[in-house]
């Protein structure tokens, strides 16, 4: 009798507690409940997109170890990437397609996320590493490296990787005097691009023919002759860089809203830009030196992650994955599509030159926003 008691107290405190708390609790008003669905919903749908953005990345992927001269079927595949190196397909797909693919699927995620890195952050979608002369600078080093210095492939990796952060050092530091500002960024990188495709075109009109081929590769941007030797240091760089990125996207969507706000919401602006900056120029320097600077990748990934994705959401994971999708299915069409075996770097650039033009011509009827 005395312990129904005490649980007929308690199931009263319970109740009391439970009504006061909501009684105490604020009624959230109509706007607030608008803006938490609109923050709800663009959520649900960042992360939808980059889910479906990384599925169709695998099995872009996986198609690349299908399809060549001889097909071998998923379960064949699987075999290879279990440890069989007994089989058929062992060299072709283990040796040879494997280290093609790995090359193509983290080159591509390292210019998407490192060039939608720069648009954010210059609030501006020309203002992508390709445009404003930082993989020149990496392919002009290595124009310079195979035609005046005859380095080896090493050297010459680690010389534009060198050159693409000595790079976007110079760019920075120019842009930065009085004050920086995105858009005297981009037009000191528009002129150094300028100067440093001088610079290629000079090299390359006095190149042996051949040295003609490996020069041309470099500028293009191709994955032939991919090795696991290039493959291990983008892949250790992504992991690395990847997360920085990822936890300063709240910097690069404070950083959207202008130097003053962003301070006065209690971001370090010198230091953020630094560190996006200092990130995004590491990923493209190691892509760059290990597949060449294969263009457009950089310039497209962004908007189109972006509009998958919406406003309101920094978009460089999205980005990342679907620089990856571009530059395998680019490297599918070189490969398989025409009489010709093209490198990716001219696939890219057959596709991103309209979306260029496309682009600016939009900017023009909106009145200079994309």
């Amino acid at each position: 009798m005395q312990m129904q008691m005490q649980m007929q107290m308690q199931m009263q405190m319970q109740t009391q507690s439970a009504s006061g708390s909501l009684a105490s609790r604020p009624s959230a008003s109509p706007l607030a409940r608008v803006i938490q669905r609109g923050r709800r919903g663009r959520h649900a749908r960042l992360v939808t997109v980059t889910v479906v953005l990384g599925a169709l990345a695998l099995a872009v992927f996986a198609l690349t170890l299908m399809v060549g001269h001889t097909f071998y079927g998923p379960a064949q595949v699987m075999q290879v990437l279990l440890g069989d190196t007994d089989s058929e397909a062992a060299f072709t797909v283990g040796e040879l397609r494997l280290p093609r693919a790995s090359l193509g699927i983290l080159t591509g995620f390292a210019f998407g996320a490192a060039g939608a890195s720069f648009q954010t952050l210059l609030r501006n979608p020309l203002a992508s590493p390709d445009i404003i002369g930082v993989s020149g600078g990496a392919a002009a080093a290595a124009v310079v490296g195979i035609v005046l210095l005859k380095w080896n492939e090493t050297s010459i990796s680690l010389l534009a990787l060198g050159a693409a952060l000595a790079t976007a050092l110079a760019i920075y530091l120019l842009a930065n005097r009085r004050g920086f500002t995105g858009a005297r960024f981009i037009l000191i990188g528009i002129g150094l691009a300028a100067m440093l495709q001088s610079v290629i075109s000079y090299v390359i009109s006095r190149a042996a023919a051949w040295d003609m081929q490996a020069a041309m590769q470099w500028i293009t941007g191709s994955l032939n002759g991919a090795t696991w030797e290039r493959v291990l240091p983008v892949a250790i760089v992504c992991l690395l860089c990847t997360p920085v990125l990822l936890y300063t996207g709240r910097s690069l969507g404070l950083l959207e809203l202008g130097d003053d706000a962003a301070t006065a919401l209690g971001l370090r602006v010198n230091g953020a830009r630094i560190a996006v900056i200092l990130s995004a120029v590491v990923l493209l320097a190691f892509a760059t030196a290990a597949a060449g600077p294969i263009t457009f990748v950089a310039f497209m990934s962004g908007p189109i992650a972006q509009r998958l994705i919406g406003p309101g959401k920094p978009s460089l994971l999205p980005a990342g994955l679907v620089g990856a999708v571009l530059v395998l299915t680019a490297d599918l069409i070189g490969q398989f599509v025409f009489n010709e075996r093209y490198p990716v770097g001219v696939i890219t650039g057959a596709l991103g030159a309209p979306y260029l033009i496309f682009l600016l011509t939009r900017m023009t009827r909106s009145g200079g926003t994309a």
